[in-house]
């Protein structure tokens, strides 16, 4: 339930229009690749956690890697973060004012970062709750579809051409299990039951909501659907549930941009420490939410649905790639599960990445570029001063 309440988010409230559009009712085995990108990703930020418990998975690429490669995962890192922060607040404004979605998803990242900035933390108890009404409204959506027939013009085309693609595309649907592997200080032989069933469990909703509004709306309606669980219960005669799907997209939308503000902030923090963003924010350290916040905002206000989501799925592909390379070269006794895994998440992350649809990928490898090279920049001023101090 710690890992659901971070991961329950834009992916199953309206990531499956963008999935559609692309392959058909294809998505739906193209979920089972996205799981087991994330699955051996988290075994390996678990590890990492358990080797270098002080530092972030930032840290531990820098420490393996060296600060080049660290540059560029961050920057794969934070633009994931900033793009799904954009793909939750454009979800959020979809289901909840779709009168007015951009000004929905301002005031959803603003009021999320004041909320932070104030100190509120998001206890497990508010977790579980979360979660479970969230996975409880979830079911009711399921039940609805599957309670009626679907109308006879309702089409099932799929595109196998584009399955990889969308595996890619829905990886950002598993975006959050670094609640448990990082935050949550589980122990080792806890993490050994709780990452295959947050991930499994995960998994298991993903299917059922998507195969259940697949086959309400068809593939052409849900493509074009920006709220496909509000347009599945009105086809399914099931519109009295609305208000509770609202209800439901507002807690998973607040609980999933909190996480996502949350490891933004531990990565820039630690980006401080280390000299590849200004040392002025360390000594702010409220500035560091308030800078991510306006990004998230640019974003959302800049990218539609299906592009937040495929750059946010390819950036942090690219980053669990590191991390994925980073964790390969752990000793055996630093690591929990064998170094397969570990290459199995390196090959995984790359092919996934490079499968995005084009705007998404072009979009992330230029944020790849313009923040490597930001970040490398301090250290860049910094050497001829220290090479002259030196002379």
């Amino acid at each position: 339930m710690l890992g659901l309440s971070a991961m329950l988010g834009a992916g199953v409230f309206a990531g499956f229009a963008p999935a559609a559009a692309l392959a058909g009712w294809w998505f739906v085995p193209a979920l089972l690749l996205s799981a087991a990108a994330a699955l051996c990703s988290a075994f390996s930020t678990a590890d990492q956690s358990r080797a270098l418990p002080e530092t972030t998975g930032y840290g531990f690429i820098r420490n393996q890697l060296g600060p080049w490669s660290a540059r560029l995962g961050a920057s794969g890192y934070l633009l994931g973060r900033f793009a799904m922060a954009a793909a939750i607040a454009t979800m959020f404004g979809a289901y909840v004012l779709p009168e007015s979605p951009a000004t929905a998803a301002v005031l959803l990242i603003t009021g999320t970062v004041l909320l932070t900035a104030t100190g509120f933390r998001w206890t497990p108890a508010l977790s579980w709750a979360a979660a479970i009404f969230v996975v409880v409204v979830l079911a009711l959506v399921v039940v609805s579809c599957f309670s009626i027939a679907p109308p006879q013009a309702v089409t099932t085309t799929g595109n196998t051409r584009e399955l990889v693609g969308v595996g890619a595309l829905l990886f950002a649907a598993f975006l959050g299990f670094e609640r448990i592997t990082v935050d949550s200080g589980l122990s080792e032989r806890t993490l050994r039951i709780a990452i295959p069933v947050t991930i499994g469990g995960a998994l298991a909703v993903y299917l059922a909501v998507g195969v259940g509004v697949h086959r309400q709306l068809g593939t052409d309606r849900l493509a074009l659907s920006p709220a496909p669980l509000r347009d599945a219960l009105a086809a399914a005669d099931a519109a009295a549930l609305i208000p509770l799907v609202q209800a439901a997209a507002a807690v998973a939308a607040v609980s999933t941009l909190y996480f996502v503000l949350s490891g933004t902030r531990r990565t820039m923090t630690a980006m401080v420490e280390h000299g590849d963003l200004p040392r002025p924010l360390g000594r702010a350290p409220r500035a560091v939410d308030v800078l991510a916040g306006a990004a998230m905002i640019v974003a959302a206000l800049l990218m539609p649905l299906g592009l937040a989501l495929g750059v946010a799925a390819c950036a942090s592909l690219f980053y669990y790639a590191f991390t994925n390379a980073s964790a390969r070269i752990l000793l055996q006794d630093e690591r929990t599960w064998p170094m397969r895994t570990a290459c199995l998440g390196l090959g995984l992350s790359v092919l996934l990445a490079m499968s995005v649809p084009v705007p998404a990928l072009l979009t992330t490898l230029a944020g790849l570029a313009v923040g490597t090279a930001l970040f490398g920049l301090p250290a860049v001023v910094r050497r001829p001063r220290t090479t002259l101090r030196a002379t």
